[in-house]
């Protein structure tokens, strides 16, 4: 029977780890630009030893005809070959990737892929805080993935997915974040960066970073300045409430935040269903509140407003009037 690729995966069976991690190995070798002759014809060699060989192989083309579609900024650190990824590291992502090809690796999309490799991320309910090569601090929210390149002529940061708080050092070297919608340049500065569905929001609460859209004309942006920008370019101005980032100390700050708003916020740091009534969708919420204890916020709602707590389960929750 195909698999998703296409192809017959039908006979394929459970390929051994070690196969797997040698077809990872010589992927990197043939993706070298040193790779010679008798490094191709020893890798065809190999793949005659038995037919596990030539199906842990005909994994490894199929990952390789995916990371082709993909744009080579994603494909070239996935083969090793940028950020100064050791070789080591290169083949254990390779071969974790290969044990997962039968489920049809060509569907996969460029985005997780991408997300899965990157430098530095975190889970659902996680945030991690990381001193970076120059001193500068990097705090990852829930849910967020980045990657990093820091070298003798740049600092940056790819912003992936997520949220990331930065406190930037000062350094010849300008430092840059990188979002689907903007480059940010900064020197010494304080500020967080929030990439959205087709848009990102920054926060400056230090210094002064420049914001130069992909699209559009770039701007500076002042402390106690707050935007979001959008995929056409055009940087929204958006009410700074001096607390940006309040969640890097595990709270969310409301001022007279809709409980819609407030429960979207919540339910970035669980796994769930979080939702309220729509008779109380517009309600103003005020207050500080734990993100990553759920039921002592609930129940400061609840003792606050004229509201009640519904749990089918702890996966769906729901909020109705009192």
């Amino acid at each position: 029977m195909p698999g998703a690729d296409g192809m017959s995966s039908a006979g394929e069976g459970r390929i051994p780890s070690p196969i797997l991690d040698e077809a990872a190995e010589w992927l990197v070798r043939l993706q070298d630009s040193g790779c010679t002759d008798d490094t191709r014809q020893a890798c065809a060699q190999w793949r005659q030893r038995s037919p596990q060989h030539a199906h842990a192989w005909e994994r490894a083309e199929r990952l390789l005809q995916c990371l082709g579609r993909l744009p080579p900024a994603l494909a070239l650190p996935t083969l090793g070959r940028e950020r100064g990824l050791d070789r080591r590291r290169a083949i254990k992502h390779l071969a974790l990737v290969l044990g997962g090809a039968s489920l049809g690796l060509a569907t996969w999309q460029a985005e997780p892929l991408r997300d899965w490799l990157a430098d530095q991320r975190t889970g659902v309910g996680e945030q991690r805080r990381l001193t970076l090569p120059d001193g500068s601090l990097l705090t990852l929210n829930t849910d967020s993935a980045v990657d990093l390149a820091f070298d003798a002529s740049q600092r940056l940061v790819r912003l992936l997915r997520g949220e990331i708080f930065v406190d930037s050092r000062a350094d010849p070297r300008p430092f840059r974040v990188a979002t689907a919608e903007a480059r940010l340049h900064a020197g010494a500065a304080r500020f967080n960066v929030r990439q959205e569905m087709a848009a990102t929001r920054v926060a400056v609460l230090a210094g002064r970073v420049e914001l130069s859209p992909l699209h559009g004309r770039g701007r500076w942006l002042e402390s106690g300045e707050s935007v979001r920008l959008g995929t056409d370019g055009e940087a929204r101005r958006l009410a700074f409430d001096g607390l940006p980032d309040a969640w890097t100390r595990g709270m969310l700050m409301a001022d007279r935040m809709p409980l819609a708003e407030v429960l979207a916020e919540l339910a970035r740091y669980r796994r769930g269903l979080l939702r309220c009534d729509p008779q109380l969708a517009r309600l103003a919420v005020s207050g500080a509140y734990p993100l990553l204890d759920l039921r002592r916020t609930l129940g400061m709602l609840q003792a606050t407003y004229p509201l009640k707590v519904r749990g089918v389960t702890d996966y769906w929750i729901s909020l109705v009037p009192a």
